[in-house]
């Protein structure tokens, strides 16, 4: 190539170099607004799986309560309260607590 036509291809080159500069910043300010909705997303997914998680631990509380326990226990499995010299503790020496 000569000369004059590199001096003619120039104009176009920066042109393009111009452009495609321009193209990039577009591109990498599309995949910052996307990753931005993508971690809105996440972070909504997250909150409602915490709170979800909240909800059941509350739940579990309220089911583990010792007279919910008490009086599951003696409706459902006929238990009865223990009474005094029924419990009996044991220990590697003996007998812990004589009634």
């Amino acid at each position: 190539m000569s000369r004059e036509a590199i001096n003619e291809f120039k104009p176009f080159l920066s042109l393009l170099i111009v452009v495609a500069t321009l193209f990039g910043l577009v591109f990498f300010k599309m995949e910052v607004r996307r990753a931005g909705y993508s971690v809105l997303k996440l972070v909504r997914e997250e909150r409602r799986v915490r709170d979800q998680q909240r909800e059941q631990l509350v739940q579990l509380a309220k089911i583990l309560r010792p007279d919910r326990l008490q009086s599951v226990a003696q409706t459902r499995l006929t238990l009865k309260k223990a009474e005094s010299g029924q419990i009996i503790q044991m220990t590697d020496q003996g007998i812990a607590l004589k009634q």
